[in-house]
């Protein structure tokens, strides 16, 4: 086989894939070419459906069907020549080797990567054992320095939990403990951040990098976020439609792009940068309008007695006004209440303590945690959800046009032509076409998918309305999309946003102002240019020094300021 130059760990050589459906044949990938090097990172970008995964699936033959490879080499350095990995049987024992020992795997997603019925260390244990000779107990030893190695506290007691006793952040790095226990050459990381808050995924990248620098690993990491591409990368390769459209490194890419699609993909990414020019930020002067919701002193406690051992404080002790056209950001790690504190002004999760006061359009107020039922729903039509997933929210056998109606036949508002009407309408003013209405949730985008949420959310005309994540689930410049559609939609309706997100570029493109919680307390509340450009608290700076800068000549996640919560009196 061909022989590779020394630095040159792994080689893709004009690779296609395709996959023969029943009607047609799609070419996921075609002729893409690029070369891993070691101690190097290579970061392949794109939106969702460029053939991102689906490339890097294939370097370990585990295209999933009626995928397969029809053209192109994958060349591995095998001692002084090279193996083609494009022509192994996938279920060979050759292939298996090569998965694991030569070749690790970060999944995305390490919640359904890893089993629920196993403890963490007897998969690691199993991983290590299938590529060496150690015995159980050496392989035990070894999984908890693994553990040790990704920054797992108390290695050898946390080996015998199972996967939902991890957060988030634990998963991921138990995932690249296993993907490390072969010792590879190469590392594959797909998406390994997306669902991270930003201080977990910079503890997590700088992990990953400080692994791959220390083994001399090369690492083609996969992603969308060209913050974290400008943190990590050495040389990019941008796809689109399956094709590579440009290729070089980091500085040449974000600072001379050469095709219109990587200038636009940088320019979604920078517009989130700044406060948006469609929104001029709201002003509360003393002569400022009544606030449309007040929250005060509103906890949830879990647990049998509250302040006992076995308590958790969700949300404690929250303070904050809405006014009438404001948005309002809630900011913090995954775990910091920002989700239970959008349930309990809905009351969807009854609160323990404190207030949320709603005045109606008549002056009139009304205390939310003291609604009936009946009354409860009344203001559930002035204040609107749009969720997180716009895959999961939508009732996959449903039409669109049953989907937006159906808060409308519920209240029992429209019917018949009048609803398709009011449909029809609501379709236009998210930017879909009234011409689709009949078709189902699978036959859409994600960014269309978040669309039709967010027209159900407008169909009984509300005030307010919670977004919770709502752009999370999105691409960058699809969500710069969403993000405008939802400022317009305010400016024409006059309504008022809490906007919950992990995500710091998108609040300060978005809101007015931002409240930041930790641990179920606000602990910072104030302008959204005030809190990301001079935070105060020093969890906030943490979490603003934490969010990737999209420019390789300043790398803002190499001097991010270090949260240490001060010791329990």
């Amino acid at each position: 086989m061909t022989e590779l130059p020394d630095d040159i760990l792994l080689s893709v050589r004009n690779l296609s894939i395709d996959f023969r459906l029943r009607t047609h044949i799609l070419h996921a990938v075609e002729n893409v070419g690029f070369d891993l090097r070691r101690g190097q990172t290579l970061c392949l970008v794109g939106e969702s459906g460029s053939g991102k995964s689906v490339t890097a699936r294939s370097l370990l033959q585990i295209v999933d069907k009626p995928g397969q490879i029809v053209g192109g080499e994958i060349l591995l350095r095998d001692g002084e020549t090279s193996t083609d990995i494009a022509r192994l049987d996938p279920r060979s024992r050759t292939m298996r080797s090569i998965r694991g020992r030569r070749i690790g795997l970060i999944f995305q997603e390490p919640m359904s990567s890893l089993s629920p019925v196993h403890t963490i260390g007897s998969q690691i244990i199993e991983a290590i054992r299938l590529h060496s000779n150690l015995d159980k107990k050496a392989a035990r030893e070894r999984t908890i320095e693994l553990l040790r190695q990704v920054e797992i506290p108390n290695p050898d007691k946390m080996a015998d939990r199972y996967t939902f006793e991890f957060s988030g952040g634990m998963r991921q790095r138990a995932m690249i403990a296993m993907a490390l226990a072969g010792n590879p050459d190469i590392l594959i990381a797909d998406e390994p951040t997306t669902a991270l808050d930003v201080t977990t995924q910079a503890e997590i990248l700088d992990l990953i990098k400080r692994l791959q620098v220390s083994r001399g690993m090369a690492m083609l990491l996969i992603t969308h976020d060209m913050g974290v591409v400008a943190e990590v990368a050495d040389e990019v390769a941008v796809m689109r439609f399956g094709k590579i459209v440009e290729r070089g490194p980091v500085d040449a890419i974000y600072h001379a792009a050469a095709h219109p699609y990587t200038r636009q993909l940088l320019a979604s990414t920078l517009k989130l940068t700044h406060h948006s020019s469609r929104a001029p930020a709201a002003v509360l002067s003393p002569n400022a309008p009544q606030p449309i919701l007040t929250v005060r002193n509103l906890s949830k406690v879990y647990g049998w007695h509250s302040g006992g051992p076995n308590t958790l404080r969700a949300v404690d002790n929250a303070n904050f006004n809405l006014y009438p056209g404001e948005n309002l950001g809630i900011v913090g790690e995954s775990g910091s209440g920002k989700t239970t504190l959008g349930r309990l002004i809905l009351r969807t999760v009854e609160p323990t303590t404190g207030t949320v006061v709603y005045r109606g359009n008549d002056g009139h107020e009304v205390d939310v945690t003291k609604l009936s039922k009946r009354e409860l729903r009344n203001f559930h039509r002035e204040v609107r959800l749009v969720f997180q997933d716009p895959f999961a929210s939508l009732n996959p056998r449903m039409t669109v046009k049953e989907v937006i109606g159906d808060p409308l036949i519920v209240n029992g508002i429209a019917k018949g032509q009048a609803l398709e009407d009011r449909v029809a309408e609501l379709m236009k003013l998210v930017g879909l076409d009234p011409l689709a209405m009949e078709r189902y949730p699978h036959a859409f985008s994600g960014g269309q998918r978040q669309r039709i949420g967010i027209a159900r959310a407008l169909a009984l005309d509300p005030r307010i309305i919670i977004a919770d994540e709502a752009t999370s689930a999105l691409d960058v410049s699809i969500r710069s999309q969403i993000l405008d559609l939802l400022l317009d939609i305010k400016r024409r309706l006059n309504l008022s946003f809490i906007f919950i997100s992990h995500d710091i570029s998108v609040v300060r493109y978005f809101c007015d102002r931002v409240a930041v919680m930790h641990r179920g307390k606000i602990v910072e509340i104030g302008e959204a240019e005030q809190i990301c450009t001079a935070p105060r608290e020093a969890y906030t700076k943490s979490l603003i020094s934490a969010v990737p800068n999209p420019d390789p000549r300043d790398k803002r996640m190499l001097h991010r300021h270090r949260f240490v919560a001060p010791a329990a009196i």
